[in-house]
């Protein structure tokens, strides 16, 4: 079933009064959700649990991190040690940047960001949006605020603040330059998942070279290719099967290096401890001139790994993740550094694979084996961020949707997407097939990671004035140091484009077209629902019929509007001479936080007058729920709409709060409270309102139920509508979906013709289908089509 429509970006005028009775009638869901804060806290977790968190999380989030020693000092030096201080220089380098960008910026600050235990450009772009209407889909509700996730502020009207909040909302070009600004970032943590298995693992194997054993750097590329592959292959049983077994590994990895360090040093040179003096920095500059400026590239290197360190916060709390970095892993990287350069001082030519060198030679090899699976495990972590930042990409419509797994039953951040895994192996292998070296992979992670950084930055800046309220000489010395440290290594980095740099900005543009044309087109088929959409005074004008024969059974009309009905449902019954006897139309809706607890998540009312048995249930979701296959979601509805009618009855029919009690006395007491209190005072104020609504919560364990009724009595009783409601299901469930096709007008520009017609018909034709996340039988799934033209 098809049709075709042409839309403007402009809605033609409509009758005021139709809308205005619209309104009064299909009514948001403010009333409904306003007192639901009230069953759901967050867990506070022992000082037991986080240190364990902090030891699990060596293996997970500082993987990337306590690798960099490998490659660092080669790539900083890729001609070799001129003048042994320049050594010094490097490594006063590597100790400040450390100390500023990693530990004081994003262990401290950025990691204070998080939304709820969510890391990443996407958790803070859903932060902002929140205190902010910065989403460039106007979806969002007041009923939405009232979730207990859902943490907003309130300005004082003369406040920075609240300028910067209306500066920002006034105008749609600054959402969309910061929508920009957060696909930019996430696709090069993106392109760092790729960069940084690829020297990680070339990096490990080349230390074979410098043993007693010799192969050539092709069969060193050819084993690192097997070892991607064996990674890449093993992401399908997720981290928690095996990350008990990194965290040990990484740690012993910590107290390797660390001890190596302190042995380097008092063999070697313990005066290098004079590069923690930050005027070796200023020495080394004006000795190098501009080699020295171009050498940040591989200085930048020491803190490859932090961007992902905040995109994997999502695993382990921000408490656990600052004392595993502030114990363990800071002070072993700082000695493992210092330790290396005391062993160059003595031995200036051996800079390529400088680490490998400085090992005593009779710990040699077993350092050897715990270096190569240390870099596999710091894969891990940039391949496990990239998995975050595209499933946060998905619910927040920035990404076709693919298939996530979810690999543990514990802990639900841990995933696996397919998909992305096996584009990554081909793009990792691709790159160390291709550049063979560490030198150019390395200048391509550091452009990545610097843009990253740049990102976050902004975006903090505007989280420290909207979220933290700041003062205002905070925010200037925050973003003022960052840019200034970070604006010195990318304008180092650029210098490298040639050599290895475009990489990354290649494999982010591809990635950036991808998930902004699939934005665009979401957002313009949510516009075209919404300009489309029926009136429901125009329904309700059909009578209870709807003008057509009401068959037996239920059907589920899928749309992404939470008010009004879509134009699928009036174009089926413009066509067809029936329709079910029950009518629920189903909004899905990812909201800009992290989750949507269980017993918040469903908000239901009843449409019309009780004989049209028309129901609106509006489905919430966080980021973190959204595309996680839920065989139960059909069975959640229908107890939601038949715990409504019973509730609906015992109201109408003037029952105490003890018959509601008893029906509910499987309930939480202070559920049943609250619920008590909220429906005795919403009574009076909706009593003339022509709809009755009700909010039903779901949980497995329990159900939160908050309902408005009006004083209009019922036409029927709630026996004889629940066996009408049992009898309507056991018929059969009917999900109707609309399939919106759209294409560019004729006159539309050459690039929106490509955008729409071809790339995002693709993206399209190749993404998964919604009823597979809704385990949606096909016999019973019904494809309305629809053809738009924007």
């Amino acid at each position: 079933m098809a049709s075709g429509f042409e839309t403007g970006d402009d809605t033609n005028d409509k009758d005021n009064s139709i809308w205005v009775l619209d309104r009064q009638i299909d009514q948001s869901m403010e009333e409904e959700s306003k007192r639901l804060r009230n069953v759901h806290q967050e867990k506070d977790h022992s000082v037991y649990k986080i240190l364990q968190f902090a030891f699990q999380s060596l293996g997970i989030v500082f993987g990337d991190l306590g690798t960099s020693p490998l490659y660092v000092f080669y790539n900083t030096f890729p001609d070799g040690v001129e003048n042994t201080e320049d050594l010094i220089g490097a490594l006063s380098l590597i100790i400040y940047s450390l100390t500023l960008i990693t530990l004081i910026k994003y262990v401290f600050i950025v990691c204070k960001a998080n939304d709820n235990g969510q890391g990443g450009t996407f958790a803070l772009y859903s932060l902002l949006s929140r205190h902010a209407k910065i989403l460039t889909i106007p979806n969002h509700d007041l009923s939405d605020e009232k979730l207990t996730t859902y943490s907003c502020s309130v300005f004082r009207e003369q406040s920075f603040a609240a300028k910067t909040k209306r500066w920002l909302e006034g105008h749609h070009v600054k959402k969309h330059a910061i929508l920009v600004l957060v696909l930019v970032g996430s696709c090069m943590v993106i392109g760092d998942g790729i960069l940084t298995p690829a020297i990680s693992v070339l990096s490990a194997v080349g230390g074979i070279n410098v043993g007693r054993a010799k192969i050539s750097g092709d069969v060193a590329v050819l084993v690192a290719i097997v070892i991607l592959i064996f990674l890449f292959s093993m992401q399908r049983y997720g981290t928690d099967k095996v990350g008990w077994l990194f965290a040990p590994v990484v740690f012993l990895w910590f107290i390797l290096i660390g001890g190596i360090g302190i042995f380097n040093i008092c063999k070697y040179d313990y005066t290098v401890l004079r590069a923690l003096s930050p005027v070796h920095i200023y020495r080394y500059f004006k000795r190098g001139g501009k080699d020295g400026w171009t050498s940040l590239g591989g200085i930048m290197l020491s803190i490859t790994g932090t961007e992902a360190l905040f995109a994997d916060l999502s695993h382990f709390p921000a408490s656990s993740i600052q004392i595993a970095f502030t114990v363990v892993v800071f002070p072993c990287l700082l000695l493992a550094y210092t330790g290396q350069v005391a062993y160059l001082m003595k031995h200036p030519h051996y800079v390529v694979g400088a680490f490998y060198h400085s090992i005593p030679e009779s710990i040699y090899w077993p350092v050897f084996l715990v270096a190569t699976t240390a870099a596999i495990v710091a894969s891990q972590a940039t391949i496990s961020a990239t998995f975050s930042v595209v499933k946060q990409a998905l619910a927040l419509g920035c990404f076709p949707r693919v298939k996530v797994v979810h690999t543990s039953m514990m802990f639900r951040n841990q995933i696996y997407i397919p998909d992305i895994n096996w584009i990554l192996m081909v793009l990792c292998i691709a790159v160390t097939a291709g550049f063979k070296n560490q030198t150019q992979i390395g200048n391509a992670s550091g452009t990545a990671v610097i843009i990253v950084m740049l990102v976050t930055t902004f975006l903090m800046t505007l989280i420290m004035i909207l979220v933290w309220h700041s003062h205002w000489s905070l925010v200037l010395l925050f973003t003022c140091l960052s840019l200034i440290v970070e604006g010195f290594y990318l304008s180092s980095v650029i210098q490298k484009v040639y050599q290895g740099g475009w990489v990354p900005l290649v494999i982010a543009t591809a990635f950036f077209i991808i998930m902004y044309i699939w934005h665009y087109g979401t957002a313009k088929r949510y516009e075209i629902e919404m300009h489309t959409k029926v009136s429901m005074a125009w329904i309700l004008s059909l009578g209870p019929s709807l003008g057509l024969v009401r068959v037996p059974g239920i059907g589920l009309v899928y749309t992404e509007l939470a008010s009004g009905v879509p134009h699928i449902f009036s174009h089926f019954i413009t066509n067809l001479p029936a329709i079910h006897s029950v009518v629920v139309f189903v909004c899905l809706k990812c909201l800009p936080v992290h989750t949507v607890p269980e017993e918040e998540r469903f908000l239901v009312k009843r449409i019309g007058p009780k004989n049209f048995r028309m129901f609106r249930c509006v489905a919430r979701f966080g980021y973190k729920d959204l595309h996680k296959k839920d065989d139960d979601f059909e069975k959640k509805l229908f107890d939601s709409i038949f715990l409504f009618v019973r509730l609906e009855s015992l109201m109408d029919g003037g029952s105490s709060d003890s018959d509601v009690s008893s029906l509910l006395d499987e309930q939480n007491e202070t559920v049943i409270d609250c619920t008590l209190k909220a429906i005795n005072s919403s009574v009076e104020s909706t009593a003339l309102q022509m709809a009755d609504s009700i909010e039903i919560s779901n949980s497995p364990l329990h159900q939160n139920v908050s309902f408005i009724t009006s004083d209009r009595e019922n036409d029927q009783t709630e026996a004889d509508e629940l066996e009408f409601l049992v009898s309507s299901k056991n018929v059969g469930v009917v999900h109707f979906l609309g399939n919106t096709v759209m294409k560019a007008r004729r006159d539309s520009r050459f690039c929106k013709k490509i955008a729409i017609d071809y790339i995002y018909a693709f993206l399209r034709k190749i993404c998964r289908e919604n009823s597979v996340m809704f385990n949606v039988p096909h016999e019973s799934l019904l494809n309305v089509g629809q053809t738009f033209y924007v």
